[in-house]
């Protein structure tokens, strides 16, 4: 049986007016697991003051650049000799809030614990777009907002410390976003490349 209160999703909608989509399942153990999707990402704020009202925790924010949605491949019914049609181009395709899926927007899940059950709150920020910080409500965001904004070129407003938490001053900010590709990154291939140019930097030097 879920442990999350019974009008969640009406407590989620009333607390941001721009829109929401929810969706919930709930394991055979009884641990339910949710998703919340905002219209628009200016609603994050007073959707994690209810939360932390509710008495829920923090537990991670993740970040990640979503890849243009591959188009299906359309039937060829035109016959033999037959002019093919002008096709009109295809418009971006768009969340239901309207930030476009372009390959630079960014999607920033927040994951909360609520007694034992997970709810994700998932917010569309388009490219030079910002976020609120949400380290006055949970202070262990800090951090992950830290790494967020060096990783990706993704302004957190607010943010008590925004100083850099890994990387130097002298290296150019949102390494994902050009200097490392997030398959690459996933898949290990970088640290690959990495221990291969340690291996030929020292046959070198003997």
């Amino acid at each position: 049986m879920s442990r999350l209160p019974q009008d969640l999703e009406a407590r989620l909608t009333a607390a941001a007016p721009a829109g929401v989509e929810f969706s919930a399942a709930t394991d055979h153990y009884g641990v339910t697991v949710a998703w919340l999707g905002l219209a628009s990402a200016a609603d994050l704020s007073p959707v994690a003051a209810l939360l932390k009202d509710m008495g829920a925790r923090l537990s991670m924010i993740t970040c990640a650049q979503p890849s243009v949605p591959e188009e299906e491949e359309e039937d060829d019914d035109s016959e033999d000799g037959e002019a093919k049609a002008e096709v009109a181009p295809k418009e971006t395709p768009k969340t239901f809030g309207g930030t476009p899926f372009d390959g630079t927007s960014y999607e920033i899940d927040y994951h909360f614990d609520i007694a034992g059950d997970a709810l994700t709150v998932i917010a569309y920020v388009p490219q030079g777009g910002s976020i609120a910080s949400l380290t006055p409500l949970f202070r262990n965001a800090d951090w992950h907002e830290r790494e967020m904004m060096e990783l990706y070129a993704v302004k957190v407003t607010d943010h008590p410390d925004p100083r850099r938490l890994f990387l130097d001053a002298s290296v150019d900010g949102a390494v994902l976003e050009r200097l490392i590709p997030f398959s690459t990154l996933v898949n290990a291939a970088s640290t690959k490349g990495l221990w291969e140019r340690l291996l030929a930097g020292k046959k070198g030097a003997a």
